[in-house]
């Protein structure tokens, strides 16, 4: 027999590859968790800490930047949103709220992104995908809920939805141009990002310098993994993966990340995981599987186009 669970042979994913997933995943996890210890342990401004995390992937991207893609505004609109923007309410959110809990409520990307691909691009949903978004927000809305507040959900969890609402935003508008290629892309999102950023950090925020300083090494180490072993490293694996792998293949494995996430929450940064989290956490997990497993006729690549934004 040629197949096997709807696969042909040639296309079940060889150790080496699972082995490579997984150490996507797992740095995608380990960088939600080095973003909490920058941000609240070592008291870095997040606005600062994304402007110097971008500028570093500008200039590395400098060799990347021409021809300029087309349309000039909205690469700007879609590098900014998918980068700085994005990345800037992620970090302000993650200095009051978990690594856990931004995991789960991260998920909620994947649904925006589907929800806004039928009002931009004229996509259709059945009720399996609508079970599976409905469940995404009500999972993520379970672990947004702060019962020991008197807010009704976590402000730190709400700058982190709009992150992922950006995202999403950020993915539809990539859609509508031309292919671009990876290494393109991501210098453009270093570019539309630094300056921005720079003149947030510079209005919005101060001591950065000094923080920075008292920080040493340790920041200086943060950084570095974030733009060169996140950015360039695991996304190089992970589009290559893409490439070489069916799309209802890669996207269930990448639910390694949120579990990965909250697994190293708990160890490294004593995050609470309480029967309302895990609760959450489960029905938000099982929304997402049914996403990803139910195609998205005009972004057939919806849910690796998600994950790629980590």
């Amino acid at each position: 027999m040629r197949k096997f669970i709807g696969l042909s042979y040639s296309k079940i994913m060889a150790l080496r590859d699972f082995l490579l997933m997984l150490l996507v995943c797992l740095l995608w996890a380990a960088h939600t968790v080095v973003s909490k210890i920058v941000v609240s342990g070592m008291e870095i401004p997040p606005l600062f800490y994304a402007a110097v995390r971008y500028g570093i992937v500008a200039v590395l991207g400098l060799p990347w930047l021409l021809p300029i893609p087309r349309p000039r505004w909205r690469i700007l609109v879609v590098g900014f949103l998918m980068g700085g923007g994005g990345f800037a309410l992620f970090f302000v959110g993650i200095k009051s709220a978990s690594p856990s809990s931004a995991a789960v409520v991260t998920q909620l990307g994947l649904p925006i992104t589907t929800l806004l691909s039928v009002v931009m691009l004229g996509e259709r949903i059945y009720w399996k995908r609508g079970l599976g978004i409905a469940l995404t927000f009500v999972g993520g809305l379970l672990v947004m809920w702060d019962p020991s507040s008197a807010l009704p959900v976590s402000g730190g969890l709400v700058l982190i939805l709009g992150s992922a609402a950006a995202g999403s935003l950020a993915a539809v508008m990539m859609k509508q141009m031309d292919g671009v290629a990876p290494l393109r892309f991501q210098a453009w999102v270093g570019f539309a990002s630094v300056v921005p950023l720079a003149f947030l950090t510079a209005g919005l925020e101060t001591d950065q310098v000094p923080r920075a300083m008292e920080a040493g090494w340790a920041f200086v180490a943060a950084l570095l993994f974030s733009a060169l072993i996140v950015s360039l490293v695991a996304h190089t694996i992970y589009y290559d993966l893409i490439g070489k792998y069916p799309a209802n293949l890669i996207a269930p494995l990448t639910i390694m990340n949120p579990l990965l996430t909250v697994g190293l929450g708990v160890i490294v940064t004593g995050d609470q995981f309480d029967e309302r989290m895990a609760l959450g956490t489960g029905i938000a997990l099982c929304g997402v599987m049914i996403i990803t497993l139910r195609r998205n006729h005009v972004m057939p690549l919806a849910a690796l186009v998600w994950d790629r934004l980590r």
